[in-house]
């Protein structure tokens, strides 16, 4: 089901969105050689409390692996795609590339984005990835329009991606946001034709997540049952925003 905001309902989700992204800038800064995935969560975890909102992700449950997710925070370091563990065994080197993706509800409603950083000097076929992935985040925005589809969305983010050699990860996809953390419709990379095409219409709120692995696309979830890494290895990045759909064209939530 396709839940579409009202105009004061899209502000409160506003708040929360300039929250995670305030916290994502945050940690983007603090993630430096030597840095630990736990004291980055430590941070997040202050920040948002601070704030007076509540971790999203922190006690989420997953029918697919019948655990409640434990942290506020996805720490996924180079082949970790999505959902990697904070720990305080993960140390961060030199030339490592780390997503960080987190959400807060606030007000009753729900912010959602994720970063990809390099640590130090990254070499240049990791830098394109990462612009790459970015590029097309921004590409798939400007087709959050009114009349527009779905796919129109889907598309664009396939087509950049893999003109540029890179793989979509296809097990994982965005979403619809709002009271919920994850609402209809789904939001894959690609053009799924078993999937909805939902025409776009004003109000509906989008978090859109390019998940793109350096490699090939195949991926697999590790016995915490939460960490999905590249199946051949390669260095996986991811970037979000939370995206509404309004009169006057696509509406980030998740920046200033």
């Amino acid at each position: 089901m396709i839940i579409r905001k009202s105009p004061a309902e899209l502000q409160k989700m506003r708040r929360s969105g300039l929250l995670v992204y305030q916290v994502l800038k945050n940690l983007g800064e603090m993630a430096t050689e030597g840095v630990t995935t736990m004291d980055l969560e430590n941070a997040a975890i202050k920040m948002i409390a601070d704030a007076g909102a509540r971790p999203a992700f922190k006690g989420y449950f997953s029918a697919a692996s019948g655990t409640r997710y434990p942290y506020a925070l996805c720490t996924s370091v180079n082949d970790q795609i999505v959902h990697g563990m904070p720990s305080t065994r993960i140390q961060l080197k030199k030339g490592d590339v780390i997503s960080i993706d987190t959400g807060v509800q606030l007000e009753g409603y729900y912010g959602d984005s994720a970063i990809t950083v390099g640590i130090g000097e990254i070499n240049n076929s990791l830098r394109k990835l990462l612009q790459v992935t970015q590029d097309s985040l921004e590409m798939a925005i400007d087709k959050v329009r009114e009349g527009n589809r779905l796919f129109d969305i889907c598309s664009t983010v396939q087509k950049h991606v893999e003109s540029n050699g890179f793989s979509i990860v296809r097990e994982f996809v965005g979403h619809g946001i709002g009271t919920n953390l994850h609402e209809g419709p789904q939001v894959p990379n690609y053009v799924d034709r078993n999937n909805e095409n939902p025409r776009l219409k004003e109000g509906m709120v989008l978090a859109i997540e390019p998940m793109v692995n350096f490699g090939k696309a195949a991926s697999k979830v590790l016995s915490d049952k939460w960490t999905a890494v590249s199946q051949d290895g390669s260095i996986s990045a991811h970037f979000e925003h939370c995206v509404a759909v309004t009169k006057d064209g696509p509406w980030v939530l998740t920046r200033p």
